[in-house]
């Protein structure tokens, strides 16, 4: 779990050293700056999903999950509440002419830390091995990546280190329960788990990206809890015996 900690702690850490950067950058910066980063979040969900894809067993469960977490996350009102939380740190925070959204800020930011093998993997391995090499190596891609979001969207966005941590611990929980019977070998349920997760978490990055260009607002907010429906998915399906 310390390793976990420090994965929420190097988020908080760069997103504080992005916030100190962006003092310095001129409006128009900023909104060139905010362009660019939305091009490469959109290729980097398209780069996720689509190698995935290929590997699916189930290749529909990604919409399935994608439609039944988005109808869950609006009952909840997950975006309007981001929104206010948003809201009230900005009214606390100085904030500079076209500078984007705080929420918008703290979803990309969640979905780039959460998605990916190391994210999933990693609180596996240390739950089964005791290996935090992947956990480790996240953290330093977590900082990195919060220098950048940070630079554009302001410290707020060190607020993505809660549901991170979150991510992790579960997937950390599930290691441990399942010790008994889960393996991290290609074709098993872990692998499988992963390959579904990554496949919805990299349509969500493309749509943080979409977001951040202001091509379309897809409320993505609505739609992180897609991200845990795979799991359900192959928990039920062990538990029926399919």
């Amino acid at each position: 779990m310390l390793a976990i900690l420090i994965n929420a702690l190097s988020i908080i850490a760069g997103s504080l050293v992005g916030a100190i950067t962006k003092r310095g950058i001129n409006a128009k910066y900023l909104s060139t700056l905010t362009t660019a980063m939305g091009i490469a979040v959109l290729v980097l969900g398209i780069n996720v999903a689509m190698p995935n894809m290929v590997k699916s067993q189930v290749p529909v469960l990604f919409i399935f999950c994608l439609a039944v977490g988005g109808l869950i996350g609006t009952f909840l009102r997950l975006d309007e509440r981001m929104e206010g939380v948003s809201r009230r740190m900005e009214r606390h925070t100085p904030k500079k002419a076209g500078t984007p959204p705080l929420s918008e800020g703290i979803t990309t930011a969640t979905l780039l830390c959460c998605v990916g093998t190391l994210a999933i993997m990693g609180p596996i391995l240390s739950a089964l091995q005791g290996d935090n090499t992947y956990l480790m190596t996240a953290a330093t891609l977590n900082f990195v990546t919060l220098i950048v979001v940070a630079s554009t969207y302001g410290f707020g966005v060190a607020l993505s280190a809660i549901p991170v941590f979150l991510w992790m611990s579960f997937f950390f929980l599930l290691g441990k329960l399942s010790a008994g019977f889960v393996t991290t070998e290609p074709g098993s349920l872990s692998a499988e788990i992963i390959t579904e997760t990554n496949i919805v978490g990299g349509v969500l990055i493309a749509a943080a990206g979409l977001g951040v260009l202001h091509i379309k607002d897809c409320k993505t907010i609505n739609l992180l809890p897609a991200l845990f429906l795979p799991c359900l998915y192959f928990a039920v399906r062990w538990v029926l015996g399919i």
